[in-house]
């Protein structure tokens, strides 16, 4: 062969060689780009505290728009893009939940397909009337719907969890169940010989030992009090009762209870109306309760401060009269 060669010949095995490079140099920068992008699916995010959000009903793109507002997020690209690169992991699911400083994008993504709604407490104390306890679910955080003003005494004292957007309803007829199931078993545990005829006139016992002493110890004895005169026949004479009735059944009165207002009738006021009041004058805590289903043994008839936060008993009236003495001196 003749004629001046202007090409190099390729050296054997050099194709080789750079196809070996090249696919080198596409391998490390695929490493290079996956680092970076586990660096960024797990960096800290920007949240500078645990904060809870309402993470609301809709796609990716909304969801990672009320995370940024929210704080939880910085840039809503690459959680957008690793929602869709994991999403064989589960949807992302709408509801308030709790997410932990600094979360990450692989954190923030875990807890919005596993993490469970953030759990409110609805807290209705012992002792409280119908109209405070629709207050209370009226003006509770995250609760939807209107409130409806429950029977007096249907509502048992507890803590009652919720999640938010649940029905104010539901909670309540929830607290209205407890109570009921209380009462009931209350009724079939009772001791016998006891003068009450029914589960309500119950209820209406341990309500009015609810608001006569605020300790646990004594309830069994007011019990007792108010079921030995019941029994005989006597006036229950109990100042809640008539405080219920003068306020309307709001249980609160503007100033303190006056003579006028025992004198005053209502169909609860237990200073003129024969045995008991006309309903449950509060919503009774289970130890209230159960006083009123097994009191204590006593003959005692009369009870009355003793001027150190607890009660003195009485069987006669005589020496009831020598402890309202005694009371009276140590509050002057």
């Amino acid at each position: 062969m003749t004629g001046r060669q202007d090409w190099l010949p390729i050296p054997p095995g050099s194709s080789v060689r750079r196809g070996l490079l090249v696919g080198s140099v596409l391998v490390a920068g695929g490493a290079l780009l996956a680092y970076g992008a586990m660096v960024a699916y797990e960096a800290p995010g920007p949240l500078n505290q645990a904060k809870a959000v309402v993470v609301p009903h809709g796609g990716t793109t909304l969801v990672a728009s009320a995370l940024r507002r929210a704080g939880v997020l910085g840039a809503t690209g690459p959680f957008r893009v690793f929602a869709a690169l994991t999403a064989w992991q589960g949807p992302l699911r709408s509801a308030e939940l709790l997410f932990p400083k600094g979360a990450s994008v692989a954190t923030v993504l875990a807890i919005l397909r596993n993490g469970r709604p953030v759990q409110h407490l609805l807290t209705l104390p012992e002792g409280l009337t119908a109209a405070r306890i629709a207050t209370l679910a009226a003006e509770a955080g995250g609760l939807t719907g209107d409130v409806e003003l429950p029977a007096e005494g249907a509502v048992m004292p507890d803590s009652y969890a919720y999640v938010f957007g649940a029905d104010r309803g539901r909670v309540l007829i929830r607290a209205e169940r407890a109570m009921s199931g209380a009462v009931e078993e209350a009724w079939r545990s009772r001791d016998r010989g006891l003068s009450l005829r029914s589960p309500r006139e119950l209820l209406i016992v341990a309500s009015m030992v609810e608001l006569e002493t605020h300790l646990d110890r004594e309830r069994p004895m007011v019990a007792r009090v108010l079921l030995n005169r019941f029994a005989r026949g006597m006036r229950l004479q109990s100042d809640p009762t008539v405080v219920y009735g003068e306020s309307g059944g709001t249980g609160e009165l503007p100033g303190d209870l006056t003579r006028a207002g025992l004198a005053h009738f209502t169909p609860y006021n237990t200073y003129l109306v024969p045995g008991l009041p006309a309903g449950p004058i509060c919503a009774p805590g289970s130890a209230s309760i159960a006083a009123a289903a097994h009191p204590a043994a006593s003959a005692a008839l009369y009870f009355v401060a003793d001027g150190q936060g607890g009660l003195v008993f009485a069987d006669t009236l005589a020496e009831h009269n020598r402890n309202v003495d005694r009371y009276r001196a140590s509050i002057r």
